[in-house]
């Protein structure tokens, strides 16, 4: 019998939720437009995935009302929020209490919002079935970067970068 021959014993789902919460990551609002309009979702499932070509990945739950605008639009923009930005984050996640003064722009025909730390446009090249998530791959066709500071989310709360005083004495690492 090899490893992949045994069963894989069951994961419970709140332990996965919060190890995997223990991963920082960046807030984004993804957003589509197809007829009903522009709609978007908060998420931080979002990664880049190629440099040559441009290309970054999303993951959409089938069950969010987010997948099927998706499917229909045929592109999607990822906005990363910024500093102070967490009442748009509770909007486009359906929990927050007052309209945040949300302005859309189309970057490349693409909408995205206004006023955020950086933002991508794509056109889906490619989908995939991921359990019971889609994994939306795009062609960046649109970028944009304020150089505003990032708004962040770890173990279930927001948060904010504070970089260090003094430089490092490890070596920086560039993935690019």
């Amino acid at each position: 019998m090899t490893a992949h021959d045994t069963p894989l014993a069951p994961v419970d789902p709140k332990l996965f939720r919060r190890v995997m919460g223990q991963f920082t990551t960046g807030v984004t609002v993804i957003t589509a437009q197809a007829e009903g309009g522009v709609r978007g979702m908060t998420a931080n499932a979002f990664m880049s995935g190629s440099l040559s070509p441009p290309l970054c990945i999303i993951s959409v739950a089938k069950k969010a009302r987010m997948h099927e605008t998706l499917t229909a639009a045929g592109h999607f923009g990822v906005s990363m929020l910024a500093q102070g930005q967490e009442p748009i984050s509770l909007h486009f996640a359906a929990q927050g209490t007052t309209d945040p003064g949300v302005v859309f722009e189309h970057m490349s025909g693409v909408p995205v919002l206004a006023g955020v730390s950086a933002a991508i446009a794509s056109k889906i090249e490619m989908v995939y079935d991921c359990g019971d998530h889609t994994l939306f791959i795009g062609h960046i066709v649109g970028m944009r970067d304020e150089g505003l500071a990032p708004l962040v989310y770890h173990a279930g709360k927001y948060a904010t970068l504070q970089y260090p005083q003094q430089k490092s004495p490890y070596p920086l690492i560039e993935f690019w």
